[in-house]
Formats: structure tokens, C-alpha cells, sequence
């Protein structure tokens, strides 16, 4: 959500801003929406103000024994408070359609944000480790899963239908190592505070974390007035709705293991074999509320979090900066995590972080007490995958597998699984 002010006196910034992004230019209609509210409520000020002169005639023509003038400024009184009525009826409309509009209109990339439309534009920002060479032909890890029984593809369609998997035995012991691993690591070694959130919340905080209104069909809605969260960057970030923070509080960091809900509306067809894209899995969520001047120094930090389990577990990765056309809507600037998942023979997200600036913080209402001044500003948000544990759960499996179909657990792993040293 932008500032309608800040529009008005930027507005070739902004329009060419968004032009990076590949969206036409938006202010001038922004901009008369806005003198469309401006106009009405100077006429409804108006009006306010002849009713409050009129009723001081009326009681002047009453004391001068006027009855018919009085009667006039009578009449003319009820048709001021019947346009008082309706105009604000009206006013309330106008907002919400500048709302609305508002609302579907992506965040601004800051500068050095690459220029591009899609994938294939990204800058590649750092490589780490090595890809593993292997004196047979690596497997997928829905291969190597079924082959150990611990992959169960046909009793989750039974069950619930595609993109479920039912795991057993050893692997869904992988899987839950793999997430406590990860919620140990941010909280005792990277300083972040471990929230339980609810996995139902409701439209508002969809909507302050920028998933509606736009992106509604990629969302599970109940019967009632919940959704189950796409991921826990929606509790975790409305902690702070309508909120007024002192400056001693930020940065605020928080972390949650949580499972994560996806119609995966938009992929149809895509990585349909295997666990890769499930409309359920587990994710490790990172969160930072900070003030606006700490924000991208603490979005290199979550990044470095991130990475950290990768290099714990020994797996080889790069990380991309996305450029404006692959970046998601909140964000004014995204690091992705590709993990090297040989299987595939190819480079895969396992984790994006997201520096938003006060996009979603003036959609929550998300504000702090700005020292030196009586003012209040609004904070900044950032949140990030540290990391999507099915997709770790494949990269491990995919690098640390052996001929005879076993997986060597890593290290930093084997406290998790009670000292195992292989699986399958």
C-alpha cells in the first residue's frame, strides 16, 4: 500500500517504477480518484458549515417573530442534512474504490534491482560449495523415497488426492529432524524469538501481508471466515497490526516451524512427481520488523541465516537476486536460495528473503515511535524461508544418496535422528 501523497508529489517515479515491473502507469488514476475524495468532502465541509450558520438565522427569524424566514432556513436545513447523509455515503465509497485500487498495485524495487521480466533475468549474487560427483546416475528423491518405502504417493491421492504424500518410518523422521534442526538453529544461534502462530487467520491478515486481494485462488478458504495460512510470514508479521512500537523493541525477530497451505493455482502441470510443490508442507519462516534506515543491512543478515543451514548440512547452493519481473508483490527486493539438486541436474528455490519496506506495514497499520520527534513513522518488514523443509528434505536425500539406494545422513543432522548414520 502506497502513501496517495507521496504519489501525488512523486509521480514519475512512481510511474516509472512500476514501469520496471512491467505495470503501466498508475498515478494519474490514482490521482483523480483522490481529487474525486478531495472535492466531495471540501463540499461536504461546506455544507456542514451553512447548516451550522442556518441554524443560528433560524434562531434569529424565531426571535424576531420572522416565521415564514425561519421556515425557509428550516427547509434548507433538511436538505443539507439529507446531502450530509447521503455525501457521506458517498465519501466512503470513493475511498474504497482508492483503496482498492491501491490495493492490486505491486511494491516499487529500489534501484539496484535488476531489470528484467522473468526467471531467466536474475543475477546470480554468490555460489557456495561444490556441485558432488557420483560414480552412478543419481536418483530423484521420490525414486530413492519409494524404493525405501518411505514415500507413499498412492495412499495420499486416496487420501486427499494429488500433490499429498504420506511419509514413513525413517523419512518422516528426516523430515521432522530437518525442521527442528532448523527452528533450533535461528532461535539459539541467530537471536530469533520461536512463536507457535495459528494456522486459521482471517482476511485482514491476508490482506496486510498483500496475499488478498490479489492472489485469492491460490489460497484455501474454510466454510467460515478463515484461511489456512500460505505461509507463516501472515501471523508471524500481523503480531505488529495497528501496533505503535518504541525503538527499543525493533528490530523484532521472530521464527516459526509451521505447516503451510497452497492450491498452487498457477502450476498446473509443474513438478507434479514427487514432494516439490505440495498444496501442505512444513517451512521454517523467518520475520524482521526493524526501522526503515536497518532494513536492507537486516535483509543480508536473514539471508546469511538462511544460507547457514545450508552450509551446516554441506549442500552446494547459489543464491540469485531476482530481477523486477520475477519479484513477488510485496517485495522491494528478494534473494533466492537455488539448492543444487542433482536428480534433477538442475539449481531449485529453497528459500526466498524479502526486504518489503513499509508496503505492508501501512496496509497493517504497523507503526513506532520515531526518537527525537513527536511523530509517528511506519516500520519495515522483511521475511524470508530458513528454509522450506520438503525441499531440504529432497536435497538431502538427492546429494547424500549412495548406489544401494541408502541416504547418508549429514552430520549436523544425526543428534536429530538418534546418531543414525544412514537411512534406507
Amino acid at each position: 500500500m502506497f502513501d496517495i501523497k507521496w504519489i501525488r508529489d512523486n509521480s514519475e517515479t512512481f510511474d516509472a517504477a512500476l514501469a520496471r515491473r512491467g505495470y503501466a502507469a498508475s498515478s494519474e488514476k490514482l490521482i483523480a480518484l483522490d481529487d474525486a475524495r478531495r472535492a466531495h468532502i471540501s463540499k461536504l465541509q461546506e455544507a456542514q458549515e451553512r447548516r451550522n450558520a442556518a441554524s443560528k438565522e433560524i434562531g434569529k427569524a424565531k426571535a424576531s417573530g420572522d416565521d415564514a424566514a425561519a421556515q425557509k432556513v428550516i427547509d434548507e436545513v433538511a436538505e443539507i442534512k439529507s446531502f450530509i447523509q447521503s455525501g457521506e455515503e458517498k465519501e466512503r465509497e470513493i475511498v474504497s474504490a482508492l483503496e482498492a485500487a491501491m490495493a492490486v498495485i505491486p511494491n516499487l524495487p529500489y534501484d539496484d534491482v535488476p531489470q528484467g521480466s522473468d526467471e531467466a533475468d536474475n543475477v546470480e549474487k554468490t555460489l557456495v560449495g561444490t556441485k558432488p560427483s557420483f560414480d552412478f546416475t543419481p536418483k530423484e528423491h521420490f525414486e530413492i523415497g519409494e524404493e525405501q518405502g518411505g514415500m507413499d504417493f498412492s495412499t495420499a491421492a486416496k487420501l486427499s488426492g494429488s500433490r499429498f504424500v504420506v511419509l514413513k518410518g525413517q523419512i518422516a523422521r528426516l523430515e521432522r529432524a530437518l525442521g527442528q534442526f532448523m527452528i533450533d538453529m535461528h532461535t539459539l544461534e541467530h537471536g530469533y524469538t520461536e512463536v507457535s502462530p495459528p494456522l486459521l487467520v482471517h482476511d485482514s491478515a491476508l490482506y496486510g501481508t498483500s496475499q488478498l486481494p490479489k492472489f485469492e485462488e491460490d489460497l484455501f478458504k474454510t466454510t467460515g471466515d478463515h484461511y489456512l495460512i500460505p505461509t507463516a510470514e501472515v501471523p508471524l508479521t500481523n503480531m505488529v497490526a495497528g501496533e505503535i512500537l518504541d525503538e527499543e523493541s525493533l528490530p523484532l525477530r521472530v521464527t516459526a516451524l509451521t505447516y503451510c497451505f497452497r492450491s498452487e493455482a498457477g502450476s498446473a502441470g509443474r513438478d507434479t512427481r514427487g514432494i516439490l510443490r505440495q498444496h501442505q508442507f512444513q517451512k521454517c519462516e523467518l520475520v524482521s520488523v526493524t526501522k526503515p534506515e536497518d532494513s536492507l543491512a537486516e535483509l543480508e543478515r536473514m539471508l546469511g541465516c538462511a544460507e547457514n543451514v545450508l552450509k551446516k548440512l554441506g549442500l552446494h547452493y547459489r543464491v540469485m537476486t531476482l530481477c523486477t519481473g520475477d519479484m513477488g508483490f510485496g517485495a522491494r527486493k528478494t534473494y533466492d536460495i537455488e539448492v543444487w539438486l542433482p536428480g534433477q541436474d538442475s539449481y531449485r528455490e529453497i528459500s526466498s528473503c524479502s526486504v518489503c519496506g513499509d508496503f505492508q506495514a501501512r496496509r497493517m497499520n504497523a507503526r513506532y515511535r520515531v526518537p527525537g520527534s513527536k511523530s509517528l513513522g511506519h516500520v519495515h518488514t522483511l521475511n524470508g524461508s530458513g528454509l522450506a523443509v520438503g525441499r531440504t528434505m529432497i536435497a538431502v536425500m538427492e546429494n547424500y544418496q549412495n548406489e544401494d539406494g541408502s541416504v547418508t545422513i549429514p552430520e549436523a543432522l544425526r543428534p536429530y535422528m538418534g546418531g543414525l548414520e544412514k537411512i534406507g
